[in-house]
């Protein structure tokens, strides 16, 4: 049995890194990992449980086919567990394929750095068990080795996926940023029409009031001038009226 530990802190936060766990494959930088595939996924307490199916290939050297069989892909069964409270993702995988001669157990914990809250420690241990075959320290030492260099891998890769991530969140906020300022240029150009509209309805209002004022002052001051005309005529028939045509008789 062999045990394979180390320790590597990603100059990023921890949502982060967290983020590019779930997107690190299929990536370029290492193309070992063919494939994986949700088989369940669940929440318990907050806490996120995912059940995955990992595909890859090996590398097998001609030698050591000879031992486990031909390289071909190979299936590793994953269970990690995300909780966002604490800011702990804990994965553990274990191999399926060759599983009768070569177990390999591997563990994978990726919290905040208690020193800097924008870094993220990662932490990974790997428990590696040949049984069955002729060379089995020899093949343990080889599996080891393949995993140390598999880790650099690792990690480019993910310095890949969060590269992709920034640019995405950059992009984002220059959407965010660009789309803002239009919605306040117009917002400004509606409020200038709105206004501009509003003191040309206010002036045409104006001159209909004064146009109506001053028709409603001619229509008054023609009343005024016919009341007064009526009512001197009524008094002077009203005059003429009592006004005696002849002297009364003396008594």
């Amino acid at each position: 049995m062999k045990i394979w530990t180390s320790e590597h802190i990603f100059s990023h936060p921890w949502d982060t890194v967290t983020q590019a766990v779930w997107r690190k494959y299929p990536n370029p930088h290492n193309p070992a990992v063919v494939g994986t595939d949700v088989v369940e996924r669940r929440v318990e307490n907050g806490v996120l449980h995912t059940h995955r199916l990992i595909s890859s290939r090996w590398g097998l050297p001609s030698w050591a086919q000879k031992i486990l069989g031909a390289d071909r892909v190979c299936y590793g069964f994953e269970h990690s567990e995300v909780d966002p409270e604490q800011k702990v993702m804990t994965m553990r995988t274990r191999n399926l394929t060759f599983s009768n001669t070569v177990s390999m157990d591997e563990r994978l914990v990726y919290v905040p750095d208690p020193a800097d809250d924008e870094k993220t420690i990662l932490r990974q241990e790997t428990i590696i068990t040949v049984k069955g075959v002729p060379l089995t320290s020899y093949m343990e030492n080889y599996l080891l080795n393949s995993i140390s260099k598999n880790s650099f891998k690792g990690r480019d890769a993910m310095e890949f996926v969060i590269s992709k991530i920034n640019r995405e969140v950059e992009e984002l906020m220059t959407t965010y940023k660009r789309s803002t300022t239009e919605i306040f240029s117009q917002t400004r150009r509606s409020i200038g029409e709105i206004t501009e509209s509003a003191l040309r309805s206010v002036d045409d209002i104006s001159f209909a009031a004064k146009k109506s004022v001053d028709g409603l002052s001619d229509v008054y001051k023609k009343s005024i001038d016919d009341i007064s005309s009526a009512a001197k005529k009524g008094i002077d028939e009203i005059h003429c009226f009592t006004q005696p045509n002849e002297p009364m008789p003396r008594i």
